[in-house]
């Protein structure tokens, strides 16, 4: 059985989530369990992208100041990072310090942030996948990781949460590699796992204070969930998240690839759930959006309308120009390129289009949108 502990927490006040926190630890077996005097610990967060607190698309800084401050005050070392979607440099990375508000939480707390882009090899010895990954140079420089990810829904996995939150680990643009050469939705969530193990938290906490629901993991829209989570297990506080927000924890890519490799049950059979009960915090009309294949029709048509039936449903990313700024991240971050700037505004060739959906999670302004066929919807009831 794994740990997680659920607490109830309403709103972003520094002490209110601070004894969340406290409790959690508590919950757990206690903050020396973990964590001895001394001891650098990276906070790996969720830093996509430039953007504000209230817009619920990053880790809440008054969430990591509470965290970081219960941690200092128990002899710590704190070092905050994250390597965001896009390039990873020193420049990006004070712009999203700065917007995100841990340029702050670091100048009141005292912990560090990271400014170290280097990257190093390692040898990942549970990976399915990834036998040897390039990960930040910062993953090597510390004694422990804590992963504090931020509940959110996901344009292409369904669901970002702790396991998802631990590819920031990979540097950079090399992220958008991973993508490119596994655009199936199975191989890239076997790699996201992978990813996880390799990172190895000691410790997930998850900030579902306010979440996003809809078209995350940067578009969508704030919802309050009045959440804390935390585990030993990235993998197991994922089942309880998803359960939380009314999602199948099976229907969610990154939980099925654990079930199929014995990691989870993908319910709560094999959890403890300390604190809160699912029910009290259950949201039954969470917004999540659909992510199907028609790989189900396999056998029961035609291969020819098989096929044509798989290029018309296909979700497929749709440009708003009138909103869009013509900033090209859209462009830069799209894996196999196939993205074009004609007149200042994004066009994109489907044929190329491997549906990773890069341009909606980096785009500032959420100028892109993904279409999905109503007709899907009505084929899934068959």
């Amino acid at each position: 059985m794994e740990k997680v502990s659920l607490i109830r927490c309403d709103e972003y006040i520094y002490e209110d989530v601070k004894e969340s926190i406290k409790q959690s630890f508590m919950n757990l077996g206690g903050i020396d369990r973990y964590i001895k005097k001394g001891e650098k610990v990276l906070l790996k967060l969720n830093l996509l992208m430039k953007k504000k607190p209230e817009e619920a698309t990053t880790t809440h800084p008054i969430f990591v100041r509470a965290l970081a401050d219960v941690l200092i005050e128990n002899g710590a070392e704190i070092i905050i990072g994250d390597s965001p979607g896009g390039p990873f440099n020193e420049k990006i990375l004070r712009g999203i310090y700065k917007a995100t508000g841990m340029e702050e939480v670091a100048q009141i707390t005292g912990a560090v942030l990271n400014y170290n882009t280097n990257s190093v090899e390692v040898i990942n010895e549970h990976g399915k996948l990834l036998k040897k990954m390039t990960v930040i140079e910062v993953l090597k420089k510390v004694d422990k990781v804590i992963s504090v990810s931020k509940l959110k829904t996901h344009g292409m996995v369904m669901f970002t949460g702790a396991v998802k939150n631990m590819f920031g680990i990979i540097p950079g643009l090399l992220k958008a590699e991973y993508h490119f050469k596994m655009p199936k939705i199975e191989e890239f969530s076997d790699a996201l796992v992978d990813i996880c193990l390799c990172g190895n938290p000691i410790l997930s906490f998850m900030d579902g204070i306010v979440g996003m629901e809809g078209e995350g993991p940067s578009a969508g829209k704030p919802r309050k969930v009045g959440a804390v989570i935390a585990s030993t297990s990235p993998y197991h506080l994922d089942v309880v998240a998803t359960s939380i927000i009314n999602i199948k924890p099976s229907n969610v890519p990154t939980i099925m690839r654990c079930i199929e490799r014995g990691i989870v049950k993908g319910n709560l059979e094999d959890i403890l759930l300390i604190g809160g009960k699912i029910e009290d915090f259950k949201i039954e009309d969470f917004k999540v959006p659909k992510i199907r294949s028609i790989s189900f029709l396999k056998g029961k048509i035609p291969k020819f309308l098989e096929r044509y039936l798989n290029n018309i449903l296909k979700p497929k990313p749709v440009f708003h120009h009138d909103i869009c700024i013509g900033c090209r991240d859209c462009e830069k971050s799209c894996p196999p390129k196939a993205i074009k700037m004609i007149n200042g505004k994004p066009e994109v060739n489907l044929d190329k289009c491997i549906r990773c959906f890069c341009c909606q999670e980096l785009c500032p302004k959420k100028a892109v949108k993904i279409h999905r066929p109503w007709i899907l919807d009505m084929i899934t009831k068959w």
